[in-house]
């Protein structure tokens, strides 16, 4: 086996040497130099001012900006459009005049690109961008990250983060999510501890309990800033179909008056929410249904009707062609589909779009032009992009095992679109619910209810393990002491030992009967996985087994997109296996084998190599057009597993050392996957 890093042993973290880390800043080209962090004595602390860039300060926002002048962290928790992001542009400046750098981390590459593409327009050549996908300008002392690169740059090269003055955590309460929370947690532990934390949260009733963790862990002074306010209020409404001639009601009118009413029409009442949102002028509106398909057909069917006069059919569609032009998509199919929604007000939204499709219809929406939108629910994550009206299809949704009601905590996060600051009064929410599923209670929880706390998904992988276990050695297991996790249990007084201290000492076990731990060490297998982030077992594996070696270069763009790759029910592609299909799967059948031994519930993924047939006829120059003969998987989801296969092949070809045969393989596979509407670089550069 042969890669740059050399066996490790607990001790001598931080030292590495060869090519360049993944995920990991770039270390500087030539003798730029940062000044040291500024001591709090040293400050010379000047009164909150009463305006920052033209707009007057909220007082919540005086508050956040007074603490980050009083060199502390802060942690701001106010709804969604109360001008949280305010206080990030302060900080940004007030790490440029310290002449310090700042970290922007955000959940999700959509909105790292609007970030970035925002930031740019403010303040030039100092706002870089690292989203595992693209890298620009990573020296700049704004620099863009989703949360997933900066916890990798923490552990491959924490030296690379000194000059760093701040860390906004935006969309800190992502942390509960289920399958990527941990990236958040991870981050704030193990963050080297001069950096201070700037964390925008929406409004959750365990704020203190959170910032309390952070001050633990980080051993730092953090304040905690609420609001509860917005500055446009909304208005809440159920639209309950057929229940008499006033069909819009407020919760308690609906199933209070009328638990058990049989359905009868009004004759002249609106049959559907977006019926009676046009007719009451709530224009522009966001229509939120929790399926691809729904969006579609809503918008098809909404299509049919006239919501632009020519004057703004004119605008809209000279606007579209203009971003169409920009992109370099004028003229294909799914373009002139999408057009000829624009040209009658309405547009729909969701992962499976071509990812320059969802760049233009965001765009679009920004303008006004477009009168609704259908998206789901991932629209509303961060993007700063409201309406007048907030349209709900359902408040259900299946989340992937039952149908149930929504959290109070995403309603209210989708919810918090409604409402534009300076153009509207009010907002306007609207829920489409039947009379046999309104239950008083749910939907009272729903609408009006103190929304969920955030709980701690803490579940460290093999390759974070690996990196703790050098910093830890045999006491890594006491890593999950250490996390919010704990924290809350010891806060809520649990007596039970958590099933995570078990999980960690499990996996170090497997790690150890696989050959990647040996004594305090990790072995030259550790090692490569160590620096691999996502799918290091199946990387790490297929590499040791001499699958890559073996394998063509057209071979190699299959076997990486059939790791990253997770078939959804609805998808189906012609058939075609390739040699080493079968020995992929063997081997991470082995690992999964032991994880089971070691009483281990999440097993490592399996290779995926249902679309064979679509990622070698893309490889082999077909259009992204004529890949549709092969599959019905959405493009967008083409796109991305495509992406998530360059961004591995990546990872490994930084790992290995300058000389071996497989760094230009790898980049032989990623030069032939990586063009047209995968090119995710090319798509920010052409925005």
């Amino acid at each position: 086996m042969r890669f740059c890093h050399k066996p490790r042993t607990p001790g001598t973290f931080g030292a590495h040497g060869g090519a360049e880390p993944p995920g990991g800043i770039p270390r500087e080209p030539g003798p730029r130099r940062y000044p040291a962090p500024i001591s709090i004595e040293d400050r010379d602390v000047e009164p909150v001012p009463a305006t920052f860039r033209g707009k007057r300060l909220y007082p919540f926002q005086k508050k956040a900006i007074e603490a980050i002048d009083s060199g502390r962290s802060v942690i701001v928790a106010a709804p969604t459009g109360a001008g949280k992001t305010l206080v990030a542009d302060y900080a940004i400046e007030h790490a440029f005049e310290q002449g310090r750098r700042i970290v922007y981390t955000a959940p999700i590459k959509a909105l790292s690109n609007q970030k970035f593409r925002d930031f740019r327009d403010e303040h030039g050549d100092d706002v870089g961008i690292m989203t595992g996908d693209v890298t620009i300008n990573p020296e700049a002392p704004l620099l863009i990250m989703t949360t997933e690169v900066f916890r990798n740059t923490i552990f491959e090269s924490p030296e690379r983060l000194e000059p760093v003055e701040f860390v906004v955590f935006d969309e800190i309460h992502y942390l509960d999510d289920e399958e990527r929370g941990t990236v958040w947690e991870e981050s704030i532990l193990y963050a080297p501890l001069h950096i201070r934390v700037l964390a925008l949260s929406a409004t959750i009733p365990n704020i203190e309990q959170l910032a309390g963790w952070i001050r633990k862990a980080r051993k730092c002074e953090m304040d905690v800033v609420e609001e509860h306010e917005r500055p446009v209020p909304l208005h809440h409404y159920l639209y309950v179909p057929d229940v008499g001639p006033k069909e819009l009601r407020q919760l308690k009118g609906v199933l209070a008056k009328h638990p058990r009413q049989r359905r009868f029409r009004t004759d002249g009442a609106p049959r559907h929410p977006l019926e009676y949102a046009v007719r009451e002028g709530w224009l522009p509106a966001l229509y939120f249904a929790f399926s691809r398909r729904d969006c579609e057909l809503l918008c098809e069917r909404e299509a049919k009707h006239e919501l632009l006069d020519k004057d703004e059919r004119r605008q809209i569609l000279a606007h579209f062609d203009d971003l169409a032009l920009r992109y370099e998509v004028d003229g294909q199919p799914g373009t002139q589909r999408l057009r000829r929604f624009a040209g009658n007000g309405v547009l729909y939204h969701h992962a499976g779009l071509l990812p320059i499709y969802k760049e233009i219809v965001e765009r679009l929406f920004t303008t006004g032009d477009v009168k609704i939108l259908f998206a789901t629910e991932t629209f509303a994550l961060g993007v700063n992009m409201p309406a007048k009206c907030v349209i709900f299809d359902t408040l259900k949704k299946f989340d992937g095992v039952d149908v149930r009601w929504l959290k109070t905590r995403d309603y209210l996060q989708m919810a918090g679109r409604a409402g534009r600051q300076g153009i509207d009064e009010e907002g306007i929410v609207l829920s489409r619910i039947w009379l046999e599923e309104a239950e008083y209670y749910p939907l009272e929880r729903i609408t009006q209810g103190e929304c969920e706390g955030v709980t701690s998904r803490f579940n460290l992988s093999y390759s974070t393990l690996l990196n703790l276990f050098l910093r830890l050695g045999k006491d890594v297991t006491t890593a999950y002491d250490k996390s919010f996790a704990h924290y809350q249990e010891t806060k809520q007084q649990r007596k039970t030992a958590s099933p995570r201290n078990k999980v960690i000492a499990q996996r170090i076990r497997v790690l150890r009967e696989m050959g990647y731990i040996e004594g305090e060490g990790t072995t030259p297998t550790g090692e490569l996985a160590r620096m691999i982030n996502g799918y290091e077992v199946q990387v790490t594996e297929f590499y040791r087994a001499g699958v890559f070696e073996r394998a063509s270069v057209l071979e190699l763009c299959a076997i990486f997109t059939a790791i990253v790759y997770e078939a959804r029910k609805v998808d189906e592609a012609d058939e075609r296996g390739i040699r080493f299909e079968k020995e992929c799967i063997g081997l991470v059948r082995d690992w999964r084998k032991e994880e089971k031994r070691q009483g281990l519930r999440e097993l490592t993924k399996n290779p995926d190599f249902a679309i064979n047939s679509v990622v070698l006829a893309w490889a082999k120059g077909s259009t992204f057009d004529d890949l549709k003969k092969y599959t019905n998987v959405s493009e967008g989801d083409l796109v991305r597993a495509l992406r998530m296969a360059l961004q591995l092949m990546r990872q490994l070809g930084r790992v290995l050392d300058k000389d071996d045969p497989l760094r230009a393989k790898l980049a032989e596979a990623a030069a032939l996957l990586d063009r047209d509407v995968v090119d995710a670089r090319r798509q920010l550069e052409l925005g």
